[in-house]
């Protein structure tokens, strides 16, 4: 993948993600592709995200090298040392109010270094619309990299025209028990056969001033104000979508590059010296994959609700009383702050006699490489959340899913990964969660005839995938694309 070879200029590209780790993680994929490029990278994280890499990492994490750089800048909050994402709507709002000053005065930085190149491009996320305004000051060229997927964006796009239908806000706080979420919303360009409760949750709200409502619905509407954007997907997977961006929205510069960790896998040589970097902000327990060595081909059902997920005792009680009345293997990923208002523990669970009824099937950790368990012959299914990069690496894998969305675009995901009008290739959980529904899906993905019919889509996308970011695919094609549109400024 040489494409600067030619190039006399080292380009410099800098990064900024939204301090989450589902932001972080495709943010320092790219990063480490452009770096192999050619690039000399600044990569910009939070003043406590930094903090939180350093404990979980140590402190050579994010020393970087000559050509790759980590700078920090302040999200507004007051200091903390909390192992945990920070509140979703505070960061937001204040990432909104206070990062453009600090992050446009980096960027003078950089540029008045006799240390580093000039910056030649800012990547900055979907949600940090500030990069936008800070390099186009500076007169520096910008993209937005959009890290949920196609799909969620579409929707967002439409929450000016909820508004305008009156739809939202809900007249009442009963709108999830009144059947207002199963009211179709077929007039939503670029999402067939989708309700109200397949929209990105955060367009649910009876408060007109919802801070997550007008943030996620102004910040995608930004994105249009960028000179382009890029998406974490590739186009077979999100064509509807995509055209619409591109047609109704009338926005053509968009760059679909993704899946990027098969992107990253397949073209960032093992030995290169960005393989080791790593912006998990959790420690991973390293005992998983030596667990799952000795288990059954496609025996396991690997659990992760991802890094910002929260759930109350009560779901957590039913789903651990349903994994273990499955009968079956699983791995359950359980972070100590899974737990709304208390700590979870993989030692201490809720009910007695649990650990004693799963010793021989269940393993439970804090943290994994999440993508190396989904590759690993013996996970037969996913329990998820449904956020973008566990959608998308399941995807990969070759793994179906059973979705438990909680908040943002994973409603979305969810559903598109479940029906079998779009990817088919899972099954969906109420959100009151009940032990009962546990082990039932559970016990049908892994061995049903539903399950197996899943199984065979889950392949089949997972054959595209893998055709779209070999040599000459689609995205390999479009990240070559996507490196000249930069480079010419």
């Amino acid at each position: 993948m040489g494409f600067l070879q030619n190039i006399p200029k080292k380009p410099h590209a800098v990064l900024v993600p939204f301090p989450a780790q589902g932001h972080v993680n495709p943010f320092m994929t790219l990063a480490k592709l452009l770096h192999t490029q050619g690039f000399h990278i600044t990569f910009v994280n939070t003043e406590f995200n930094h903090r939180r890499l350093i404990r979980s990492k140590g402190p050579d994490s994010v020393r970087g090298f000559d050509d790759f750089k980590f700078e920090t800048i302040p999200d507004g909050l007051p200091p903390s040392d909390k192992d945990a994402t920070q509140e979703v709507p505070m960061i937001c709002d204040s990432t909104r109010k206070t990062c453009l000053v600090p992050f446009k005065e980096l960027l003078v930085k950089l540029n008045s270094s006799p240390e580093t190149p000039p910056v030649s491009c800012v990547i900055s996320d979907g949600v940090m619309s500030f990069g936008i305004k800070a390099a186009t000051d500076l007169g520096i060229p910008q993209v937005q990299f959009w890290t949920a997927s196609a799909c969620s964006f579409v929707g967002y796009l439409h929450y000016r025209e909820l508004i305008k239908r009156g739809i939202v806000p809900f007249k009442n706080d009963d709108y999830h028990r009144d059947g207002t979420l199963d009211e179709p919303v077929d007039w939503v360009s670029g999402m067939k056969n989708v309700r109200l409760r397949d929209l990105p949750s955060f367009l649910r709200t009876t408060d007109p001033n919802d801070i997550m409502f007008d943030f996620l619905g102004e910040e995608s509407q930004n994105c249009l104000n960028a000179p382009a954007i890029i998406f974490n997907t590739f186009d077979e997977l999100e064509k509807e979508a995509l055209d619409t961006v591109i047609s109704t929205f009338n926005f053509p510069n968009i760059f679909t590059i993704g899946p990027l960790h098969l992107l990253s896998t397949k073209h960032i040589a093992p030995q290169s010296k960005v393989s080791a970097l790593n912006s998990s902000l959790w420690k991973t327990d390293t005992k998983v994959l030596e667990w799952l060595d000795k288990r059954e081909p496609c025996s396991v059902v690997f659990v992760n609700y991802g890094s910002v997920t929260t759930m109350s005792e009560a779901h957590f009680i039913e789903f651990a009383w349903g994994l273990a009345s499955s009968g079956h293997h699983f791995l359950w990923i359980v972070r100590p702050d899974v737990v709304n208002g208390g700590e979870s523990s993989t030692t201490s669970f809720p009910g007695e006699g649990f650990l004693e009824e799963i010793k021989d099937r269940g393993l439970l950790a804090t943290w994994c490489e999440q993508d190396k368990v989904l590759n690993h012959p013996a996970v037969g299914a996913f329990l998820s959340h449904c956020g973008w990069n566990s959608t998308i690496e399941s995807i990969s894998a070759g793994v179906p899913v059973i979705g438990w969305p909680f908040f943002a675009d994973q409603q979305t995901n969810s559903h598109y990964v479940s029906a079998s009008d779009k990817w088919g290739m899972g099954m969906e959980m109420n959100y009151d969660v009940k032990r009962e529904e546990v082990a039932t899906l559970v016990g049908e993905m892994l061995v049903g005839e539903k399950g197996k019919e899943k199984r065979l889509r889950a392949q089949d996308w997972k054959k595209k995938a893998e055709g779209a970011t070999d040599v000459g695919g689609l995205t390999y094609n479009n990240f070559h694309s996507f490196i000249h549109y930069i480079m010419k400024g």
